[in-house]
């Protein structure tokens, strides 16, 4: 019997609206402390700028680090054990940070707070594999798209909103307010989850793929989409330095035009990758965010900086549930945790990689020339995916003969 779209999308949503309050439950506890860190660290206690940015970016070395361990625990033990461990752990990490507040010594607190971060990684690695997972197997490989989509906007929704919380309850209750929420909304996630249904784990997961087995599989998919990601990277890092390089008002408003463009895409057209295909929607989107970096390489006001923000918002919307559905297609089901672990993995490099990398092309040649980067990042993904689409043509040809 068929039964009608409306009510496999009604279905579909009430099985990933769940998984969805989890991971914007479990991303609040990342994002609300981030703002809070440096003034914790370089104002209480008394830290420079390189301690600064090594305590914010440890915890993105930690999870990269653990992506592997996560997959397999994921694809071993099933999604629901995975978000089950990931989950307290990241309230554990909260602990931490709490319990750095009460030491008195700026060094040993240091030195507490610095665990807390690095507890931190295989928390997000563990709950985030494991909801992807998860998600994938309640509403079917199909919409994996959508499943991508739907839990990118919470992720970025509470990474959003995560900033002027924790500034706020910095200023109103300290860095202790901030422990607080961080050992709380974890906790909030995981109530929700244990009431959600276990998928059946498949024995014999000896015979899964591994780490480098799934990396072999979707490693095409990974690098254009950690290319694609570039741009998002440089415009979160640098923009506001090019709109202050320029004596421009209004970076904020550019920031607020790209998450606009990101979040609106995915509510209203999350579907496509799933439906008319991940590689026709993957090289449209970077296309689009291509123009939006060129944009902001030769905007000479802030309007046609706006321009190219949103429109790089727009762009990167769909990279990733499109690179996912192809990526996805390609592992079987008992391993689909190490795969999407392993995709997981390619955002976390680039993530790392960006500000570094970037930096010190501004250093040569200016806060424009970072936007030019980001555009040749664009250009060096749609390669990668014309060279898949070749590929897989190739593959197909030889099997046809």
């Amino acid at each position: 019997m068929n039964i009608p779209t409306e009510l496999q999308e009604r279905s579909a949503a009430r099985n990933l609206l769940p998984l969805v309050a989890i991971v914007f439950s479990g991303f609040l506890s990342i994002g609300i402390p981030l703002p809070a860190l440096p003034l914790h660290v370089n104002g209480t206690l008394g830290y420079n700028a390189a301690v600064v940015g090594w305590i914010i970016g440890i915890q993105s070395f930690a999870t990269i680090f653990t992506r592997k361990f996560a997959g397999s625990y994921c694809d071993r033990h099933g999604p629901k054990q995975s978000v089950s461990l990931g989950l307290p752990l990241a309230s554990c990490a909260g602990l931490l940070y709490l319990a750095s507040t009460r030491i008195a010594d700026p060094l040993s607190s240091i030195a507490v707070l610095t665990l807390g971060r690095l507890l931190m990684g295989p928390a997000e690695s563990l709950f985030l594999t494991g909801t992807m997972t998860w998600g994938i197997g309640r509403v079917g490989v199909a919409k994996t798209g959508k499943v991508m989509a739907w839990q990118g906007i919470a992720m970025f929704a509470a990474l959003g909103l995560g900033g002027p919380l924790g500034i706020a309850i910095q200023q109103r209750f300290g860095f202790a307010g901030v422990a607080w929420t961080t050992i709380v909304l974890p906790l909030v996630g995981f109530a929700v989850a244990r009431t959600l249904t276990a998928l059946a784990v498949t024995r014999g997961h000896a015979l899964g793929l591994s780490f480098t087995g799934a990396l072999a599989l979707i490693w095409r998919f990974g690098l254009a989409l950690a290319l694609a990601a570039m741009p998002f990277a440089i415009l979160t890092s640098f923009l506001v330095l090019l709109y202050g390089s320029y004596g421009w008002q209004g970076a904020g408003y550019a920031i607020l035009g790209f998450s606009a463009g990101y979040i609106g895409v995915r509510l209203f057209f999350a579907h496509l990758p799933d439906k008319i295909g991940g590689a026709r929607v993957g090289a449209v989107s970077v296309a689009i965010e291509l123009c939006g970096q060129l944009l902001l390489w030769l905007a000479h006001d802030p309007m046609a900086a706006l321009a190219g923000s949103v429109l790089t918002g727009i762009g990167f919307s769909l990279v990733f549930p499109s690179m996912g559905v192809q990526a996805m297609a390609r592992v079987p089901a008992h391993s689909r945790g190490i795969a999407v672990a392993c995709f997981m993995a390619f955002i976390d490099v680039a993530s790392g990689l960006t500000g570094p990398v970037v930096g010190v092309v501004i250093g040569w040649y200016g806060y424009p020339a970072a936007f030019l980067a980001g555009a040749l990042a664009c250009v060096a993904s749609l390669a990668v995916m014309w060279s898949g689409s070749r590929s897989d043509s190739g593959s197909a040809t030889v099997a046809q003969g």
